[in-house]
């Protein structure tokens, strides 16, 4: 049986991923001063203006203004903005419900991790190739002084599947913000030889349809082409749309907000279920109720790939693994400024990062 799956990816330049690096940098610079803080600072931008809103219980003194400008340089945009900063303290009955004993869950909801053998990242191949072009396009702008490119960017990868096993890229789609006066034949050639030959492995390219810049010209990008809001890209974050996502952010989130630190420890659960051959597919559904320690419920998805019985995987992440949201920020040391370097191109699928090793 043969399907199609479609992933997308932005580079940091675009608009909503600007802002949710400013959010992480904000969180970033709150752990560095203060490891209890609790964050929720967001941001939304549009044109030279950004406003940057939330609730913060923190210690550290922070010049969000300067933060924010300071992200916008790094990312690639020398313009002068404006900043207005609408922050408060975090609601005292939230604070209340959060900080008790053992650190309890900031919110409820819902959490998904997913992970599949078909990649050593463990992770599917749509969102890992379109993660990797975006990647590049940034890096190629940033080393080649001579660059083409400009910082807002996106790509979209489609992999064909034969028997859910992935055999080759049907397409991929690169949208990259450009110099002027850059024809689009320069362009296509820049970004083939550029960006997607150094990173899309070569035996998957049969027959592959390549489409850059289908619009034309893309000259204004980023803030001045179009607006951007903390949070909105959270299929771009996680999987790609193959695994669920439970409607949560992670960026601005600090570890008590399940919607971040559960999303990560379902993922370290599911991939060490694959890793060690339980089955080939997982994926880790998890509820919380604010103010509670424990989850409401752990459900384990193997989509008719496991090599054991439910129960037996059941009894393995049942001995092996604590849910409390107090032992998920221990066990993966989530009190540390390691978010803004992970707010663009994806949250997993990296050896680095804690929710990725191998228990």
């Amino acid at each position: 049986m043969k399907k199609l799956i479609t992933s997308e990816s932005v580079t940091e330049g675009h608009p909503d991923k600007i802002c949710d690096k400013i959010s992480d940098k904000i969180l970033d610079m709150a752990l560095m001063e203060d490891i209890n803080s609790h964050m929720a600072v967001e941001a939304t931008i549009k044109d030279n203006f950004i406003l940057i809103y939330g609730e913060a219980n923190t210690k550290a003194k922070l010049d969000y203004s300067k933060i924010a400008k300071d992200v916008l340089k790094d990312v690639g945009y020398d313009d002068d903005f404006e900043v207005l900063v609408k922050v408060s303290g975090q609601s005292q009955e939230i604070n209340n419900a959060v900080s008790k004993k053992k650190i309890c869950a900031g919110d409820q909801g819902i959490m998904f991790g997913y992970a599949t053998n078909e990649t050593k990242e463990f992770m599917p191949l749509p969102i890992l190739l379109a993660n990797k072009i975006t990647k590049q396009l940034a890096l190629v702008r940033k080393k080649d002084k001579n660059s083409i490119l400009m910082p807002d960017g996106k790509a979209q990868v489609t992999v064909e599947y034969v028997n859910n096993i992935p055999k080759r890229i049907d397409t991929i789609i690169v949208s990259s913000q450009h110099k002027k006066d850059v024809t689009q034949e320069e362009l296509e050639k820049y970004i083939k030889e550029n960006v997607i030959d150094n990173v899309i492995p070569k035996e998957l390219m049969i027959d592959t349809k390549i489409l850059i810049n289908t619009s034309g010209s893309f000259v204004i990008g980023g803030p001045f082409g179009d607006s951007g809001t903390t949070g909105r890209k959270i299929v771009v974050d996680t999987y790609g749309g193959v695994g669920k996502v439970g409607g949560g952010c992670f960026s601005s989130k600090d570890p008590s907000k399940v919607d971040r630190s559960a999303a990560y420890y379902a993922r370290y659960v599911a991939k060490n279920i694959v890793y060690h051959n339980l089955c080939d597919i997982c994926e880790v559904e998890i509820s919380y109720a604010i103010g509670l320690e424990q989850p409401i419920s752990v459900n384990i998805e193997t989509f008719n790939t496991n090599k054991v019985s439910i129960e037996e995987i059941n009894d393995y992440v049942k001995n092996n693994f604590d849910f409390s949201v107090d032992n998920i920020i221990k066990e993966l040391n989530l009190l540390r400024p390691i978010y803004y370097d992970i707010a663009s191109y994806g949250h997993f699928g990296y050896d680095n990062l804690p929710w990725e090793q191998i228990k």
